[in-house]
């Protein structure tokens, strides 16, 4: 009984853990760029118990039990499908369009400033040193051009046009235009990226371990290759059909391990009693 409580809180604890990113993922069903995660399981070890050699009797059922010891989860894996286009017509608004497409953006890490790669493409001209104003997302973090510099536009801009390649083009007052080269990245392998927010990806610190390079994830992508659109934004691709059937069918399995669990205490107090 012992093994039996064992073996259920085991599994109750992987199932947290699913809640969890359900909740996430409902969490974030109104915010623009983000990909939800979806959560594996696999058996953990089991112990196979043969019948005894004697026993000769014919069975439908296989052979012999197999005692386990619960369930784990057993990889987290990212749905990078394109979300809903959201049309704002607003033109510092940009949706990617093409699947594992990223923007750069420049962040303050502990080492200094780092690329990090977001799908949110709601983006603002905030004033800078001097005469310049610079392209920046939605906490102010500045979005990187080709070359991984922050894009910045002699001031003042009147508006910024964005061609099919992914190329900006400011309009000045003064009748002036200014062109930029914003960076998209094109991410091979999404799920060994490790999330900073809910929005913004980064590389493993672990490349070495995962056998694997910068170049292997990430590819930098120019001209016809680019999908984006200007005045729109895309939308959450969380699909809240499938989230709410998953909560209850893990909701469940929570219960019944957890009914387990007590059958299981009620069953060892009986034991204590008996005199």
């Amino acid at each position: 009984m012992i093994r039996t409580m064992t073996t259920a809180v085991n599994t109750m604890n992987q199932l947290q853990s699913n809640l969890d990113i359900i909740g996430n993922n409902l969490s974030n069903i109104g915010t623009n760029g983000y990909q939800s995660n979806q959560a594996s399981f696999q058996e953990m070890l089991y112990q196979q118990f043969n019948n005894d050699k004697a026993d000769t009797a014919p069975r439908q059922s296989p052979e012999g039990i197999r005692y386990g010891v619960g369930a784990m989860l057993g990889q987290t894996q990212m749905n990078w499908k394109v979300g809903t286009l959201q049309q704002t017509g607003r033109n510092l608004d940009f949706a990617l369009t093409e699947p594992k497409q990223y923007f750069n953006v420049i962040v303050q890490g502990a080492d200094g400033p780092e690329t990090v790669y977001t799908r949110q493409g709601n983006f603002y001209l905030s004033p800078g040193q001097g005469n310049q104003v610079a392209l920046v997302d939605g906490e102010g973090n500045a979005v990187a051009d080709r070359a991984g510099n922050a894009i910045t536009f002699n001031g003042p801009v009147d508006s910024v046009e964005l061609k099919s390649d992914g190329t900006l083009v400011a309009n000045s007052a003064n009748g002036t235009d200014q062109t930029v080269e914003l960076a998209v990245t094109l991410i091979e392998r999404p799920n060994l990226m490790t999330r900073l927010s809910s929005t913004h990806l980064t590389l493993p610190a672990n490349l070495e371990e995962l056998n694997v390079t910068e170049a292997d994830i990430l590819t930098e992508i120019t001209g016809p290759e680019v999908g984006i659109q200007q005045g729109a934004l895309e939308g959450s691709n969380v699909d809240y059909q499938k989230e709410m059937t998953d909560l209850i069918n893990v909701q469940r399995a929570y219960q019944f391990n957890s009914r387990t669990v007590s059958i299981a205490d009620q069953m060892l107090g009986l034991v204590n009693n008996i005199r």
